[in-house]
């Protein structure tokens, strides 16, 4: 019996390391799904202090990761190129828009010497997907199926009709595709909605190959023209007529109960464009809210299909083995419709009320101001109104509930992120290309609650204007006075307080800092650029 119960044992002890490797081995690799809003500002999410209603993403945040201090490159296609490639936009040769210049820096799309987030995972068993705005490539050589994605569907531009691709400059034509074709919608397409639908097909079809999968979806909203569906702007009507400085005033308050804000940062003033709310006319007022409906409505329906994903990965068995991240890719936008550069019936048609299917407007200077409360300015400048976004993780059993960081992060850490969930390398060389080392810092550590060693130093440039953030301070410049200001970001993240008198140092030695990395990352100085600058997208 004692011999018997040794053999036993000895069996065991051998078999159980061959046990525990084989089921390493069968666990499957988490999915990966990257949430991209467009032109969403700071403020314009319910756990980011907005009234508007956002029940997913606002559980996401309270079961997972919110960073308070996340990092965009403050424009539409330099930060999906930053995004995507784990590189500073300049890098990836997107330093500008979708221009096409002979720098190479500001060629327009994604260069040779970087690697897409899905051609960095293939390798590794992922099936990667697509749905929504690429942006950073208009020719078929460099959409998404060229560049690592399995599937694809969305809208190549950078804008336009949620309602389906119709042009609204002179001679431009907008492209939908289907992988690697053109794609015509149907009548009831709404643009939103169709990122989901085949978000969703993607998935489906994914699961039986027992892959994991990685999801990049890149709504469109909110981005102008200001476009929703009947049902969903009609919770919202009404609801503005309180005024923006009101509204700014309350989101604050929310901001500061809820955490976001710190109690010792100020509110920022009402932007030196907008006259006091009281000054308008009751038209004027009806039409402000009215906008701000149809825009909130974007955001609801947004939040919706983000529901239908997660109902999805529930049914399909896979929402405790994913990870979900979120984050806008700039600061709210002040652009207008304007006689200048857009069609003249697309001009005709910003005079009409947002909630009117056939309107194509913005919503300016004064929904952006509060979209992107407390902070000042806007998308394409450098201070936190265009570069500050939410960012949230939300992964059952992967991402620990509850956490708020108010680290600062950057858009170039998604992509080491994604290949440390996924166990991947990034590469050194990939297609006999020599690929450019990644600054970005994995965020797990940040996820499972520990300590998290941040980055040095983060930098930023777009057209002249530039910016570098170093521990609690902040040194930002505006194009084309150049001058730079100096901000402690404790104290002050409102950006109001211009400490550069008081510390000529500390300026000199942020100048350095940047001047290296500008040299270092092919930043030119935009007036030496040779083509106009990008259109606003």
């Amino acid at each position: 019996m004692n011999r018997s119960f040794f053999r036993i044992a000895i069996f065991l002890l051998i078999s159980v390391p061959f046990i525990s490797m084989a089921q390493t081995a069968n666990k499957k690799k988490p999915n990966i799904i990257v949430i991209l809003a467009d032109d969403m500002g700071y403020a314009d999410i319910g756990c980011f202090g907005s009234e508007t209603k956002t029940p997913n993403l606002d559980e996401m945040a309270a079961k997972g990761l919110k960073m308070t201090q996340f990092y965009n490159a403050s424009r539409c296609c330099p930060t999906r190129a930053s995004l995507l490639t784990g590189l500073y936009q300049h890098q990836a040769g997107v330093g500008d828009m979708m221009n096409t210049r002979k720098e190479p820096a500001y060629q327009g799309y994604l260069n040779k010497n970087c690697v897409t987030i899905a051609e960095a995972l293939k390798p590794y068993g992922y099936t990667t997907l697509m749905a929504g705005k690429w942006h950073v490539g208009q020719a078929p050589e460099n959409w998404p199926v060229k560049r690592g994605f399995d599937r694809y569907f969305g809208l190549i531009d950078g804008a336009g009709s949620y309602f389906g691709p119709y042009p609204y400059r002179p001679k431009q034509k907008l492209t939908i595709a289907l992988d690697d074709k053109e794609y015509t919608p149907g009548k009831d397409y709404y643009s939103t909605n169709a990122y989901t639908d085949y978000a969703l097909k993607f998935i489906e079809d994914n699961s039986k190959t027992k892959k994991p999968f990685f999801l990049y979806l890149a709504y469109q909203a909110p981005h102008w023209p200001l476009q929703a569906l009947p049902k969903d702007i009609a919770k919202y009507k009404g609801k503005y007529m309180q005024g923006w400085d009101k509204l700014r005033e309350t989101r604050f308050k929310k901001m500061q109960e809820m955490g976001i804000i710190p109690k010792n940062i100020k509110l920022s003033p009402r932007d030196s464009n907008l006259p006091e709310w009281n000054s308008l006319s009751q038209e004027e007022k009806l039409n402000w809210d009215d906008k701000m409906a149809v825009y909130a409505a974007m955001l609801d329906c947004m939040d919706q299909n983000i529901g239908r994903i997660r109902k999805k990965l529930k049914d399909l068995g896979e929402d405790n083995n994913t990870v979900i991240m979120f984050l806008s890719d700039n600061g709210a936008s002040n652009e207008t419709i304007n006689p200048n550069g857009f069609l003249p019936d697309i001009f005709q048609s910003s005079k009409k009320l947002a909630s009117d299917p056939t309107s194509f407007t913005a919503y300016g200077f004064e929904g952006a101001n509060v979209s992107n409360t407390p902070f000042r300015l806007f998308k394409h400048w450098e201070y936190e109104g265009g570069t500050a976004t939410p960012f949230i993780a939300y992964g059952p059993n992967l991402v620990k509930p509850g956490i708020t960081s108010h680290q600062p992060g950057h858009i170039i850490d998604i992509m080491t992120t994604c290949l440390n969930l996924a166990g991947a390398k990034y590469p050194s060389i990939y297609k006999d290309q020599q690929i450019k080392q990644t600054a970005g810092i994995n965020l797990i550590p940040l996820f499972k609650g520990q300590k998290w060693a941040g980055h040095n130093a983060l930098f930023f440039e777009h057209e002249g204007n530039r910016a570098v953030r170093q521990g609690d301070w902040k040194l930002v410049s505006n194009y084309p006075d150049n001058e730079w200001h100096l901000f402690n970001m404790v104290n002050d993240r409102t950006e109001l307080n211009d400490l550069s008198k008081s510390q000529p140092k500390k300026v000199q030695e942020l100048i350095t800092l940047y001047n290296n990395w500008a040299e270092k990352s092919d930043v030119i100085s935009f007036e030496k650029l040779a083509t106009k600058k990008g259109e606003g997208y």
